[in-house]
């Protein structure tokens, strides 16, 4: 062996044309007999297998069962890049990679498609609403569901995987009943509005008085790029609208369990002391003030079967001082199940303290809706002259 590497040694010195054939066969020699050589010889070195770590099979082995999840390319919309990042949330699509074509042989090997293909079968995973077919909600899929706006790709994939995604998101279970509040909450408050969006769904009917460009799905769609951009590649795009509706999906279900339900027990042992606050059971009292309250005091009227619809909320400003604030008659309406008084309207302090007789008065709002008192028995008389009147005078009543 020694000799074969003078010999090689030698011919490198002389690197002329003419000694390029016999470096060639010498190294061919050398390395016929260095294979002889690691064959007879018992050094560990030479006989080391010559294939793949078992790590490198197995990550191989991975590689190929990817699952994938087709959308269509070009322009994209809020719908499927929300419907995309709900099912990368989920273990089983977790790494999945996200196609995304209008090719039907293409999308024929994802294992979920999502706003493109011209289908809606759940049990193949295909959940398209474009096709003239289509006229699926909530309501008629889910009859105890109220909604009946028409679903996107967006409400498709949440309707049918919403309850696992909030399970894996939260750590409560799927048959929790705070998973199924949060459940509803999530679509009513922030997928339905996709969905309409997405269907072209006006939130109103007659004249728009004004417009708001600042939601969500307008927020993708200007991720787009601009008809008149020299690119209109939109790949890097959809991974911005993706990690964006992620970002703000998260937040709000990061409220509504965190912030939004706990003060749902809040409400709910209010309404259940309320005869001890006044006799006539419709004015509620909260300790702490901020809670956001309508929503569950609407829901628990029904749930508590409450006869007499509450009127007033009391709690204390962040001065330490009280307000009394009226019901309104519900949840997008500023009218109110019963306003304050309303000679009482517009006037403050001392002056309103003699018109009502009512010791320690801060305001009442022009509107009707609020007032502030000192105190809590203050407040508290506030809400109770207007019941009363109310009773002698039922014209007195909302406003």
């Amino acid at each position: 062996m020694r000799r074969l590497h003078m010999i090689v040694l030698k011919l490198t010195k002389n690197t002329s044309l003419t000694n390029i054939s016999k470096l060639a066969s010498v190294l061919r020699q050398y390395n016929s007999q260095a294979n002889r050589y690691c064959l007879l010889s018992v050094d560990a070195t030479c006989i080391k297998p010559r294939y793949m770590s078992s790590e490198a099979k197995r990550l191989c082995s991975e590689n190929m069962t990817v699952k994938k999840i087709g959308t269509h390319n070009g322009t994209f919309h809020c719908d499927e890049a929300l419907a995309c990042f709900f099912l990368h949330q989920l273990p089983e699509y977790k790494d999945s990679e996200i196609v995304r074509t209008r090719d039907p042989a293409k999308l024929a090997q994802c294992d979920v498609v999502v706003d493109v293909g011209g289908e809606f079968d759940p049990k193949r995973h295909r959940y398209d609403h474009h096709q003239r077919s289509f006229k699926e909600s909530f309501h008629s899929l889910c009859p105890e569901k109220p909604w009946v706006t028409k679903l996107s790709s967006a409400g498709l994939v949440y309707m049918h995987f919403g309850r696992q995604l909030l399970a894996q998101l939260t750590q409560l279970k799927e048959d929790d009943k705070q998973l199924e509040i949060l459940y509803d909450k999530l679509y009513e408050n922030f997928v339905e509005e996709v969905d309409a969006i997405d269907n072209g769904i006006s939130q109103w009917d007659g004249e728009v008085r004004y417009t708001i460009s600042s939601n969500l799905s307008a927020r993708v769609g200007s991720l787009n790029p601009r008809w008149n951009s020299k690119s209109q590649d939109t790949e890097e795009g959809f991974k911005k609208a993706m990690k964006m509706v992620g970002e703000e999906f998260l937040g709000k279900l990061d409220y509504y369990q965190s912030a939004w339900l706990p003060a749902r027990v809040v409400v709910e042992e209010a309404v259940k002391q309320r005869h001890q606050v006044d006799p006539s059971g419709e004015v509620v009292l909260f300790q702490q003030g901020g809670c956001p309250w309508k929503e569950h005091l609407f829901a628990l009227e029904k749930e508590l079967q409450v006869e007499a619809p509450i009127k007033f909320v009391l709690y204390p400003d962040q001065n330490g001082q009280w307000r009394v604030q009226c019901v309104p008659a519900g949840l997008n309406t500023f009218e109110n199940r019963l306003s304050l008084l309303e000679e009482w309207r517009g006037v403050r302090d001392e002056a309103l303290s003699e018109l009502s007789g009512i010791k320690d008065c801060i305001f009442v709002h022009a509107g009707g809706f609020i007032g502030g008192n000192k105190t809590q028995e203050g407040a508290l008389e506030m809400a109770r002259r207007t019941l009363q009147a109310a009773a002698q005078s039922p014209a007195n009543g909302s406003s």
